[in-house]
């Protein structure tokens, strides 16, 4: 399992870089013709809908620690 330590700042620009990814990931599912393709990216947004979550769970600790 890999495993990644970030400071407070690093992790803030991720969840925004990801927050961004994951939103325009959304529009390219919509506007996709291939029933393939569409599907390999909501499986993406999924996944890193999740890591999202994770993130924000571990920003919210790290905030209540402050």
């Amino acid at each position: 399992m890999a495993q990644i330590t970030l400071n407070q700042e690093e992790a803030t620009t991720l969840r925004r870089a990801l927050s961004s990814y994951v939103s325009d990931l959304r529009m390219e599912i919509r506007d996709t013709d291939s029933w393939q393709w569409r599907q390999n990216l909501k499986r993406e947004a999924v996944l890193l809908t999740k890591l999202l979550e994770q993130l924000d769970a571990e920003l919210a600790f790290a905030g209540a620690s402050l």
